[in-house]
């Protein structure tokens, strides 16, 4: 039987749309201005095993996965909110702190209304073959 772990509530602080993304597929959009430093919110999803999340990756094309500690994952395709839309950009607009047992965003500077929320996804399970398409003009060009 899998081990699922539901955190506490998930906190989306600004709101956000959710439309075609520029960079793939969907992505999140700001209803309103976010100042520089300000937390948008909480990652939702199901706290899983780190075994449980190699066989989610092999097994499925598209998964929302961020490892915590522990040997645990956040497993963002179970239980999620409209965070999971933020895409990854290699010029990002907030980035991401993983405590223990949450994953919360935050503005790297000031967000304008309408503006597609993107953040540096770091090291990945796709080990840098995955292209990047967000387009920043210092692309590393994977991801």
């Amino acid at each position: 039987m899998k081990q699922q772990i539901h955190t506490p509530a998930y906190k989306i602080l600004y709101p956000l749309r959710i439309a075609k993304s520029n960079i793939a597929g969907k992505g999140a959009y700001a209803l309103s201005t976010i100042p520089a430093r300000r937390k948008i919110g909480d990652l939702g999803g199901v706290i899983i095993t780190m075994k449980e999340a190699m066989k989610l990756i092999k097994d499925q094309k598209v998964i929302n996965l961020v490892e915590l500690d522990n040997d645990l994952a956040l497993n963002a395709s179970a239980n999620p909110n409209d965070i999971r839309f933020i895409n990854h950009s290699c010029s990002p607009n907030t980035f991401m702190r993983v405590m223990r047992d949450r994953v919360e965003f935050y503005a790297l500077r000031n967000i304008k209304m309408g503006e597609e929320l993107s953040c540096d996804y770091g090291e990945t399970h796709h080990e840098g073959t995955l292209p990047c398409k967000c387009g920043a003009k210092k692309c590393r060009g994977f991801i």
